[in-house]
């Protein structure tokens, strides 16, 4: 995890958004362990409350699960879910911005699209 904060976001926010990222990026995968309260607010100097305050949000939102005694745990299925969420909010709020400043640019999207699968810079629509 990245020991940088934002400050115009709280900490335990951020440190459910990271764990969040490690599982869409498979770095957790099902079943996996978290690391520890204890160690997360060590390594990161963290208040362990701040730490399992971002937890509980994970626990909260069905993404982990608190087993006493062994720690927290990714539940099965915990990506699947994260990405159908993340998809639906991408095309819900953050897709109808980019297609709007894409127009507004006068972009042509079948470009931009063949110019990212080359590696290339962006094009207009005139060229």
């Amino acid at each position: 995890m990245d020991p940088k904060w934002n400050e115009d976001l709280p900490i335990y926010r951020q440190l459910r958004d990271r764990v969040v990222a490690m599982i869409l990026e498979g770095v957790l995968g099902d079943g996996d362990a978290l690391p520890s309260v204890r160690n997360v607010a060590a390594e990161y100097r963290l208040n362990p409350l701040t730490v399992l305050k971002g937890y509980q949000e994970l626990v909260d939102e069905g993404l982990v699960e608190k087993k006493r005694g062994r720690g927290m745990f990714v539940n099965d299925g915990a990506r699947q879910q994260l990405l159908k969420d993340e998809r639906q909010r991408f095309v819900e709020k953050e897709w109808p911005v980019i297609f709007a400043t894409i127009q507004r640019l006068g972009l042509d999207i079948v470009a931009l699209s063949e110019q990212e699968q080359e590696g290339k810079g962006v094009g207009d629509k005139d060229d």
